[in-house]
């Protein structure tokens, strides 16, 4: 599934061919998406392109008129072509650029949306969003603040998309790891020095990702659209029975509200 650093790979990966272009046309193939494509991009023609920015894990294209809202959902991906390249089975819309590129939006579980909006802050699916984790606000001042007299586990309460946008599993049990919190203790038991390293390393493993993503850009015209799937090297995720980088304890998985956490009992406590 597509997380935030994959999402803004995607989004700084097009960016430069959608912004100050016009969208001459829109072919819509199959409206069939979490929820129906909005009915105002069928007749979307000749749109110049003022902006291209990212708000949680949705893709803002920013038109005169209005605002085109894109969410990859668990299996989409955005990829320019050119005009005359063959369809594959899941491109659900097609955007034609006055650049002579067509920007395709393949979704094959149908789970991501492409959606119409006069004013975005305010659209339903964004208006409840938290903050942005590479933003300033977010810090370990907010999450103390935050999480007083909260009994849920601190994993997920960083992952609530009502506090804190895009901290997706991966990252949360990576971030966890580096700040040596188990995933299993209450976010409310946690001391402010300690919310402050957790806010740190929450940016720093986003901000790693970003960049690895970022080095497969020169690749994204003509790419199969997924140019942001990160490689690096994992500490837990993934890494269940394994020993500990650390410490070489034995690396433990738990269930935590339907995913996995992965934890060394050693080193994070």
């Amino acid at each position: 599934m597509p997380e935030l650093p994959e999402v803004e790979t995607t989004c700084r990966g097009i960016a430069p061919y959608l912004e100050n272009s016009v969208i001459e046309k829109v072919d819509v193939h199959d409206g069939r998406l979490r929820w129906p494509v909005s009915a105002e991009l069928y007749d979307l023609n000749n749109q110049s392109v003022q902006g291209v920015s990212r708000r949680g894990k949705y893709i803002l294209v920013a038109l005169g008129k209005g605002t085109m809202i894109l969410h990859l959902g668990m299996s989409g991906s955005l990829r320019l072509v050119k005009p005359n390249t063959p369809r594959k089975k899941h491109d659900h819309l097609e955007l034609f650029l006055s650049s002579g590129k067509v920007l395709r939006f393949n979704d094959p579980r149908r789970f991501g949306c492409a959606l119409w909006s006069l004013d975005w802050p305010q659209h339903e699916l964004i208006r409840n969003l938290g903050l942005e984790p590479l933003e300033d606000e977010f810090d370990g001042t907010f999450l103390y603040q935050q999480s007083r007299g909260r009994k849920t586990s601190i994993k997920q309460f960083v992952m609530n998309g009502q506090l804190v946008v895009g901290v997706g599993n991966i990252y949360a049990n990576e971030a966890l790891f580096m700040s040596g919190i188990s995933p299993k203790r209450a976010a409310g038991r946690i001391s402010a020095k300690r919310m402050n390293v957790l806010a740190g390393n929450i940016k720093l493993v986003l901000s790693r990702a970003i960049e690895q993503g970022g080095t497969t850009l020169r690749d994204f015209v003509n790419s199969d659209g997924s140019p942001g799937y990160f490689k690096q090297q994992l500490f837990v995720y993934g890494r269940a029975g394994l020993d500990c980088k650390r410490c070489g304890e034995t690396l433990k998985e738990i269930r935590q509200n339907n995913r996995s956490s992965v934890f060394c009992p050693n080193c994070q406590r």
